[in-house]
């Protein structure tokens, strides 16, 4: 027998809440998304063509969703509109929370860190949560375990939301520019002055002393765009960063969390075209920009074989009011809602088409029918398979009973064993001893037909093809020699059909 004391290389494997390689995928919309022009209450549409008959979306335009007739999408967003069709996006109506706040910067601290309205906290729901899966972060972070950033935000900054208990939880790639100059070391040629000379080695510094380049500039390498989706580099800023994000997931960086941006939706005026129609204008080219961004992105990560571990979520920090004001544009409003894409999503609408005073005035709001806390929670429970207790400590209510779950994803997580299990099925996976030293029994039980098992070094690089053949349905065993592999963190991963189990093993 061993014993592995605090502070040891099992304790830092197995500290870890939960074993998965799930992601998700942030997109804050910045400025206040009008939701009500985005998706379109169409049973309500009388009502809304008397409040905001200067910037309404003509009905014989806007587009349809399978599964209702009242609901549809703003013209923009036919791309969107086909993921929502094929069950691969998902509208959660009505988000917010009680006694909304109307300020951008305290509003989207509030959606950031999870708070009350009139509560103010320092650290982020998704930090928080970060923060119990690597507690000890960012003391001797990066190391061979744990080589990868936890989790990346391109931007200037990294934002609240990813703030730990005690220290940032993930890294800013300041722009797509300087990811691609990272990753490609093409810097430009700096001038032959001293002054130069001394920038083109502040320039190969940098780039050394960056803890998580090396990891980052590998995973760029491994894996290389596909979808041909995306529009020309420069003319769809939210593009441009998913198809880094896209690159990143592809190529084995095993982040958890990706955020990226998208604005202005701060629309008080010239929301939409005084010219060219209410279907043209400012809000029209951002839901385009987002919609063709979702859509290319999807194309990408699915042509990439991820498109099963990877999750998407939307958020901005208010929605719009419901009557229009005099300059073609909608002041900050309360609920909005909020978008889910990914091949786990369940597809659909969840809530219903709020509804519209017949002659609203300006102090008419929407009403709220899903606490965001609550799409939250179930990001961490369902899909980052975090136990409720933990959950409900992140989010800082004493029971699920505040912000309960929601029925949105089709993915589930671990039985009561411990045991991965698949989004459907009974395939389970595990491995042991774990640590291995010298050997060790990878079990699997199948629901039967053809499936492969799969070992990956700890940046996703495939070291060999463990089993790959057809099988009955029931449990089987093999037995995997370690005595070649470096000591550190590998994951094993078994594939049969839509459904993925991944599982980490320690090698000592």
């Amino acid at each position: 027998m061993k014993a592995f004391g605090k502070g040891s290389l099992f304790e830092s494997a197995l500290r870890s809440s939960t074993a998965t390689d799930r992601v998700l995928v942030i997109i804050q919309l910045q400025g206040g998304n009008d939701g009500l022009n985005t998706v379109i209450p169409l049973d309500q549409y009388s009502a809304l063509s008397t409040a905001r008959a200067n910037i309404l979306i003509p009905e014989n335009l806007v587009l349809p969703l399978t599964g209702t007739t009242v609901t549809g999408l703003h013209p923009s967003m036919p791309e969107i509109q086909g993921l929502f069709n094929n069950k691969q996006a998902m509208i959660i109506q009505g988000v917010s929370y009680p006694n909304p706040n109307f300020s951008h910067f305290e509003a989207t601290d509030i959606w950031m860190t999870a708070s009350d309205s009139e509560e103010s906290l320092i650290t982020g729901w998704a930090g928080r949560y970060l923060g119990v899966e690597d507690p000890g972060y960012p003391t001797g972070y990066p190391n061979q375990n744990n080589p990868d950033p936890l989790a990346i935000q391109i931007g200037s900054t990294v934002s609240t939301t990813l703030q730990g208990p005690s220290a940032s939880m993930g890294i800013a790639l300041t722009n797509t520019t300087n990811f691609y100059q990272l990753t490609s070391g093409n810097y430009g040629q700096a001038p032959s002055t001293p002054a130069g000379h001394e920038l083109a080695f502040i320039r190969e510094t940098s780039i050394e002393t960056q803890a998580y380049s090396s990891a980052i500039k590998q995973a760029a390498l491994n894996q290389q765009n596909l979808s041909t989706l995306y529009p020309t580099a420069g003319t769809n800023e939210l593009a441009d960063q998913l198809k880094i994000v896209a690159q990143l997931i592809g190529g084995g960086l095993q982040t958890k969390i990706y955020m990226v941006s998208l604005g202005s939706f701060d629309t008080h005026s010239s929301q939409v075209s005084a010219t060219g129609g209410n279907q043209t204008g400012t809000h029209a080219n951002l839901l385009s920009k987002f919609s063709v961004a979702i859509n290319a992105f999807m194309d990408d990560i699915t042509k990439m074989n991820q498109q099963d571990r990877v999750l998407g979520m939307t958020f901005s920090e208010f929605g719009r009011r419901i009557i229009s004001n005099g300059s073609q544009g909608t002041d900050h409003g309360t609920s909005e809602p909020v978008f889910l894409f990914g091949t786990q999503v369940s597809g659909g609408l969840l809530g219903t088409n709020p509804v519209i005073p017949a002659n609203a005035t300006v102090n008419d709001n929407l009403v709220m029918q899903t606490d965001f806390r609550s799409v939250y929670s179930t990001m961490l429970a369902n899909w980052f398979c975090v136990p409720v207790d933990t959950v409900n400590s992140i989010m800082g209510t004493p029971d699920q009973s505040s912000f309960p779950l929601l029925d949105v994803l089709t993915a589930s997580c671990t039985n009561t064993t411990g045991i991965s299990q698949a989004s459907s099925g009974a395939n389970t996976l595990r491995n042991y001893p774990n640590p291995a030293n010298g050997s060790t029994i990878i079990e699997f039980q199948t629901t039967g037909g053809s499936l492969e098992i799969k070992l990956y070094d700890a940046v996703g690089n495939e070291i060999k093809t463990l089993v790959d053949g057809s099988y009955s349905p029931g449990s089987y065993q093999i037995e995997v020699d370690t005595h070649k592999l470096a000591s550190g963190m590998y994951y094993y991963t078994l594939r049969q059909g839509t459904q993925k189990i991944t599982e980490k093993m320690l090698v000592m």
